[in-house]
């Protein structure tokens, strides 16, 4: 039987996950991170990116972050994340149309504030949408 460790995703609106795994990725500040159990201890800022899961028995549940907080303990890994979602219920086309916002926005900014605003939005709807085209790459 393969070693576990206990995953909780949540954001601001819900728990989104709770649940035992044999693997777990997410989009760190610094690049993507895998974790097995017992890993080292470690908390690290989260960007906009999916995250994976790999259940017991090899299933792989996929989600979305628009960023937050990665804990891991060696047993136990908590996602703090500002918004959550089930990678089937990330909208595209509302992701494409926060894209074209978002560099509309970059294009019209008139200060640094504006720009940096927009640059993170378009971060987000990116994240978004390569979110949902790992998961069609899955399911074929």
């Amino acid at each position: 039987m393969a070693m576990t460790m206990h995953v909780d995703i949540v954001s601001a609106e819900a728990a989104i996950f709770s649940g035992t795994v044999e693997m777990f990725f997410a989009p760190a500040v610094q690049g993507e991170i895998g974790v097995m159990p017992r890993h080292s201890p470690l908390i690290t800022q989260l960007k906009p990116g999916s995250v994976r899961v790999v259940k017991q028995g090899g299933e792989e549940d996929t989600f979305y972050v628009s960023g937050g907080m990665l804990e891991i303990q060696p047993h136990v890994v908590t996602v703090l994340a500002d918004t959550a979602l089930r990678a089937k219920d990330v909208d595209e086309a509302a992701a494409i149309e926060a894209k074209q916002r978002a560099e509309q926005a970059m294009k019209d900014a008139q200060s640094d504030i504006d720009y940096a605003r927009a640059q993170s939005e378009l971060a987000e709807a990116i994240a978004q949408l390569q979110t949902i085209q790992q998961l069609r790459k899955k399911a074929r």
